[in-house]
Parts: C-alpha cells; sequence; structure tokens
C-alpha cells in the first residue's frame, strides 16, 4: 500500500461517516475515500472495485439500524465474512461503539480485523496510527480494546482443570 491509500468508509451515522473522513482527509490528502451508509452497498463498491483501483482499507461499524426485508448484509461482521469469503484482498478496520468484551473478543478472534477502534477515541491521531500499523501488517486496537482483550487472556490463563470442573 501506497500513501495514496483507496479507503472505503461504512456507518449507518452519517454524522460519524462525516467525522471519519474529515479526519482521513486530515491525514493525507493523497488518501480517495468513498464511504457507504449499508452494508450492501459497500459491498457492491468493492466487487466493482477493478484489480488495479480496487480499496486498501475497508473502516465498518458493527451494528446497522438501516436494515430492512430486502437488506442482504446486514452487520459490519456479515460484510467483513463476506469480504473474506469472496477472497477479496484489503485491510478491516471496525470502527464501532461495540466495547461489550465477549463481543470484542469474537469479532477479533473469528473475523481477525486489521484494526479494532472505538468511536468515542476515534480521532485523527489514532486513525493515523491505526493506518500505518494495518500498512505493516501490525494488528491495532483502541487502547480499551487491549486492555479488554489482556484481562480475558489472564483470565483464560488462570483457567486450570480444577477452575473448569467448578463452573461446571
Amino acid at each position: 500500500m501506497e500513501d495514496n491509500l483507496k479507503i472505503l468508509v461504512v456507518d449507518d451515522h452519517q454524522l460519524m461517516t462525516e467525522g471519519i473522513v474529515g479526519a482521513l482527509k486530515q491525514i493525507s490528502d493523497n488518501f480517495e475515500i468513498s464511504f457507504s451508509n449499508t452494508c450492501d452497498q459497500a459491498f457492491e463498491h468493492l466487487q466493482k472495485a477493478t484489480k488495479s483501483e480496487s480499496f486498501d482499507i475497508l473502516f465498518t461499524d458493527l451494528s446497522f439500524e438501516n436494515t430492512g426485508e430486502a437488506t442482504l448484509i446486514d452487520s459490519g461482521e456479515s460484510l467483513i465474512k463476506k469480504v473474506r469469503e469472496h477472497g477479496i484482498s484489503i485491510k478491516i478496520g471496525v470502527i464501532t461503539g461495540h466495547t461489550e468484551t465477549n463481543r470484542v473478543f469474537n469479532v477479533i478472534n473469528n473475523l481477525n480485523p486489521d484494526a479494532y477502534i472505538i468511536k468515542n477515541q476515534c480521532t485523527k491521531d489514532e486513525l493515523n496510527f491505526a493506518i500505518q500499523q494495518m500498512k505493516r501488517n501490525i494488528p491495532f486496537y483502541s487502547y480499551e480494546i487491549h486492555q479488554k482483550i489482556m484481562r480475558r487472556n489472564v483470565v483464560q490463563i488462570q483457567m486450570d482443570e480444577v477452575a473448569i470442573q467448578i463452573l461446571k
């Protein structure tokens, strides 16, 4: 990935989308930024992109309220799964308000996003650092997310056979 990255931002809240796009524009004038407010539309953008003009980074929320009966992809998790299933080569960052430990853990372990950023911590500097880490193939997690993962791992390490039997 060069500095002139092609980025797709997906969020159903227009103000959030505008904020992320604005922060990305502050980071670099060379970014080509597109946005979508539905996962279906975002997936169409990704599929239509040719090899030479493919997107480098996808930033998506996890929850979408603007879904209906005709919606095929109703969440960020489903969008990420679909992207992976179709073998679309792209770095994926999650920008969400979801900080529930189990959800965070499941998203990270099952979908393996390149970044997980909390919306209320999503500043220009946070985004810039996340992008730099993603370019280096190093996962980036907001501080709060990193702490949750570390605490969860400590709990798992402390669970020996006796503790598991007690819980059962």
